[in-house]
């Protein structure tokens, strides 16, 4: 049967093994650690990485048998450390940028199929779309385009006319 100890007990354990206290260990090996971590993962991750290095030694501390080569523990801690981030990440998503816009052509219920130009207009991505039907189905001027589609004037302006000149194309 296996007896699990308190947290007490490990205390009690750490200090009879002849172990420095953890906050003497921290500090007199912060900067081995921390450089080996910025070799390893980068500087943008060291940190994290030194933090999960140093939470994992905290709690395997009390349990320590041998102190005779902290800092090699330490260093295999943050090897592991490393190395689990490295997995991580490749199992990441990686960011490749902004979607292009797509025109949606599905029908909403009870909508009517377009035709004429506005079937073209209904094939433009959506802000082209909003900014055309707005400037020539309501007649709207490009300040209040803007305000509707929560955009500045000349984005406004400039979605109008990318919409035209898709619409030319399209039409010639």
């Amino acid at each position: 049967m296996e007896s699990h100890t308190s947290p007490i007990c490990d205390v009690y354990l750490a200090v009879k093994s002849n172990l420095p206290p953890f906050q003497q260990l921290l500090e007199r090996h912060q900067g081995d650690v921390l450089g080996f971590l910025i070799a390893s993962v980068g500087p943008q991750d060291a940190e994290d990485c030194f933090q999960e290095t140093f939470i994992a030694a905290l709690r395997a501390y009390p349990r320590l048998q041998d102190d005779s080569n902290l800092r090699g523990w330490l260093l295999t801690i943050a090897h592991r450390k490393a190395i689990d981030h490295h997995r991580a990440r490749g199992r990441r998503a990686t960011p490749v940028g902004d979607a292009p816009e797509v025109a949606d052509r599905r029908m909403a219920p009870g909508q009517k199929e377009t035709t004429g130009i506005w079937r073209f207009v209904a094939a433009l991505p959506p802000k082209q779309r909003s900014a055309v039907a707005l400037r020539f189905a309501c007649d709207l001027p490009h300040r209040e385009i803007a305000a509707a589609l929560g955009t500045s004037e000349e984005a406004a302006r400039r979605n109008v006319h990318e919409g035209i000149k898709r619409l030319r194309l399209e039409l010639a």
